[in-house]
């Protein structure tokens, strides 16, 4: 009787341990045939959320595979219009801060070292403000949104052409405590 007791305890717990491992199985429709894992899922009813077992941070914001590790915008010459494919990656930032009350951003308006300091600092202002308005626009709240300018001051690439220009021509998004 203790033998069959045991058996049915070590079952139940085998069971148990072997749903909370269970992964779905998906089809990869790149390679005809393959399988791959998708992440597990945790909660009940319709809706489900994924763990953060596929992602390498837990934290979407770092994740290289979300859109929100995404967190520059380019601009053309002399020029502070967003253009239309960066609203896809404006959105989910908005969406983000949307839906995370907590999440505090500040847009930093950058431009290339053609200009005076004056007018640079000025357009790159503009350029944070356009990001911003766009976001806005798009759901996030204005409050929990600054902008600043550092005009040429904080070059991403140091060089003296149009490419290191066009790399320089940007607003970055940054989030508070990161």
């Amino acid at each position: 009787m203790k033998h069959i007791a045991l058996c049915t305890v070590l079952l139940l717990a085998l069971a148990g341990c072997a749903k909370d491992q269970k992964e779905a199985k998906v089809e990869d429709h790149s390679t005809p045939g393959t399988q791959q894992t998708a992440p597990r899922t945790e909660g009940t009813g319709s809706t489900t959320r994924p763990t953060n077992e596929g992602n390498i941070t837990g934290n979407p914001l770092t994740d290289p595979s979300s859109p929100l590790s995404k967190r520059s915008v380019y601009f053309d010459f002399d020029s502070n219009e967003v253009k239309d494919e960066y609203r896809g990656l404006l959105q989910a930032h908005a969406r983000y801060i949307a839906d995370h009350r907590d999440a505090r951003v500040r847009i930093e308006g950058n431009t290339d070292e053609r200009g005076s300091r004056e007018y640079n600092l000025a357009l790159g202002q503009r350029r944070a403000e356009a990001v911003k308005r766009v976001m806005t626009v798009l759901g996030a709240d204005g409050n929990r949104i600054e902008t600043i300018s550092y005009g040429e001051e904080k070059p991403k690439s140091q060089g003296h052409d149009e490419a290191a220009w066009a790399e320089n021509r940007r607003a970055d998004i940054r989030y508070a405590g990161e």
